[in-house]
């Protein structure tokens, strides 16, 4: 059966309790036991069909008991209030899985997640400089969180870690940074000092094309 024609490019953000370097890159157990974070993007050029996405953005705030493979997860989608009603489904079919290949960061979603709260509509505000590891996302009430560069120990200077994953199916290439979240929406939870992802991503049907 042909996949609906869509594509997403644009600044890619995910923020989680772990720390540095996010084990579950490595299929490795999250560092705390459970995974609480969030992931998503400000989409500059995008589409789904006909409906046009540029501008939008849209985050899903979720939680695992355990390792992401071993599913059980619970997540919350937070989709920007200007997003029109046909942009708002076209945005929920794309995070459905249901227009994604086998194996694809989406298909993988719909088979990890069995649990799925209501979603906010809301001013989402993003800052991103992805080469200078800062960023800053805010939604008022439900969601916040300050990234920054990793500090040297020592010296207090910004330290640089890049990540690249050439079979990655959020990414390719991200830097790692240090992060502050702090969600009060269906998955409440704190994290300071965690693990951050910044990355300039294009999704589509087959996976990551960048």
């Amino acid at each position: 059966m042909a996949r609906s024609d869509w594509r997403l490019e644009g600044e890619w953000l995910k923020n989680c309790n772990c720390a540095w370097g996010c084990p579950c890159d490595f299929n490795a157990r999250p560092t705390n036991g459970d995974c609480k974070g969030f992931l998503g993007m400000h989409i500059i050029k995008g589409h789904f069909e006909q409906t046009k996405l540029d501008g939008l953005s849209f985050f899903v705030v979720v939680h695992f008991p355990g390792a992401l493979h071993e599913g059980n997860g619970e997540a919350q989608p937070i989709v920007d209030r200007k997003a029109t009603p046909e942009q708002r489904d076209a945005l929920f079919q794309i995070m459905s899985g249901k227009h994604s290949a086998e194996g694809s960061l989406f298909h993988i979603f719909s088979m990890i997640v069995t649990k799925m709260h209501d979603p906010i509509f809301a001013s989402v505000e993003l800052e991103f400089d992805q080469e200078g590891r800062n960023a800053r996302l805010m939604v008022p009430g439900v969601l916040e969180s300050t990234v920054q560069p990793i500090k040297n120990p020592v010296t207090g200077a910004p330290h640089r870690i890049r990540v690249v994953m050439p079979e990655g199916f959020e990414h390719i290439e991200g830097e790692v940074a240090s992060a502050d979240i702090r969600s009060s929406g269906a998955i409440v939870f704190d994290s300071k000092g965690s693990h951050s992802t910044l990355a300039h991503v294009v999704q589509t049907p087959e996976g990551v094309a960048a």
